[in-house]
């Protein structure tokens, strides 16, 4: 893994840990993250510090990985996909400070080895996506998703074994 720094007017990387072949396209955003070998990553996406995506990952277009997203070998993210980490977002605190860091706790993310999220997702932090798992699109998860399971809807539930 190399890392890159790049900072243009279609693209801004910032220390980025980046393996072989790996194909980012224009109006990314990524910081102080990772992208393993043969990972493609569609325009418009950002991906924050200490966010991981393995091997051989499809990451479409207009997609958001946020902190604490940890996206293992072999996934597929469809366009427009929104992760969170964190479960209760205030923009202040209850004395009218704005928030920092140090005000909320990161809630991390793991999609499992060959999993499938559908376009325009929202993954809710906390959540594990499991291996071979799909993901519908449009759905909001809420829970946990079992490793070879199609799940669906708002919230999203099981619709069916793989």
């Amino acid at each position: 893994m190399k890392n890159l720094t790049i900072q243009t007017d279609k693209q801004s990387l910032n220390n980025v840990s980046v393996g072989e072949n790996v194909r980012i396209f224009d109006f990314v955003n990524a910081y102080h993250c990772s992208i393993d070998d043969n990972t493609k990553v569609g325009a418009f996406v950002e991906i924050q510090k200490g966010a991981s995506i393995g091997k051989n990952c499809k990451i479409s277009s207009h997609t958001f990985i946020c902190e604490g997203v940890h996206i293992e070998d072999n996934c597929f993210i469809g366009h427009g996909v929104m992760f969170t980490n964190d479960l209760f977002p205030r923009a202040t605190n209850a004395d009218g400070s704005p928030q920092t860091e140090k005000d909320w706790i990161l809630k991390e993310t793991f999609v499992k080895k060959g999993a499938t999220i559908g376009s325009n997702a929202t993954i809710l932090g906390g959540i594990t996506v499991g291996e071979n798992a799909l993901v519908g699109a449009g759905s909001v998860v809420t829970k946990d998703v079992p490793a070879n399971t199609v799940v669906a809807g708002n919230p999203a539930k099981i619709i069916k074994e793989i």
